[in-house]
C-alpha cells in the first residue's frame, strides 16, 4: 500500500498514526493467507471444508464479508477499508452519536459510549454485526441523559439556592 493513500486513511477513519493502519493490514494478510492456503487444497478437503467455513463465519460475524459473498474466493478480495469501517469508532460516526470523526474517538477514550451494557473506551474495537445495535451512550454519560455534567450540576446547585433561600439540602 502506497504511504499516501496510508495517511488517507488515517485522515478518512480518524486514525491516531500510521501504525494503526498497519495492524489492520497485518491481521487482514493473515487471514487472507489462510484463505490462499485453503485455496490450494482439493475442494472436497475437509480441512478446507471445515476451516474454510470457520473463517468465512468468522468474517460474516464480525461483518466484513457479506452473507451473500459466502466464499473464499471473496475473503481475497478484502480490503482494509472493509475492517476500519467496523472499528466502534468509525460506527459511533456512522449512527451519529459523534459530531465527527474524531469527537467520535474523544467520546470513546472519556467512557461515554458502550456496547451492550460494557463500557468500551478502546476505539479500535471491532464491532460484530450483533452488537451493532447495542451501540449507545454509557448510563452515566451526561450525554445519554445519565447525571448531568460538572457545570449543569453547578449551575442546577446555585439555581436551587437562589429558589430555596438558606435552608442546607444535601442531596448526594
Amino acid at each position: 500500500m502506497a504511504p499516501d493513500s496510508e495517511l488517507k486513511l488515517v485522515g478518512e477513519y480518524g486514525l491516531r498514526n500510521k501504525r494503526e493502519v498497519w495492524r489492520v493490514q497485518l491481521t487482514l494478510s493473515k487471514i487472507r493467507r489462510a484463505a490462499r492456503q485453503l485455496l490450494t487444497l482439493d475442494e472436497k478437503d475437509p480441512k478446507r471444508l471445515f476451516e474454510g467455513n470457520a473463517l468465512i463465519r468468522r468474517l460474516v460475524r464480525v461483518g466484513v464479508l457479506d452473507e451473500s459473498r459466502m466464499k473464499l474466493d471473496y475473503v481475497l478480495a478484502l480490503k482494509v477499508e472493509d475492517f476500519l469501517e467496523r472499528r466502534l469508532q468509525t460506527c459511533v460516526y456512522k449512527l451519529g452519536l459523534a459530531k465527527s470523526i474524531h469527537h467520535a474517538r474523544v467520546l470513546i477514550r472519556q467512557r461515554h459510549i458502550r456496547v451492550g451494557k460494557q463500557i468500551v473506551n478502546v476505539p479500535s474495537f471491532i464491532v460484530r454485526l450483533d452488537s451493532q445495535k447495542h451501540i449507545d451512550f454509557a448510563l452515566t454519560s451526561p450525554f445519554g441523559g445519565g447525571r448531568p455534567g460538572r457545570v449543569r450540576r453547578k449551575k442546577a446547585a446555585a439555581a436551587e439556592k437562589a429558589d430555596g433561600g438558606d435552608e442546607e439540602e444535601d442531596e448526594e
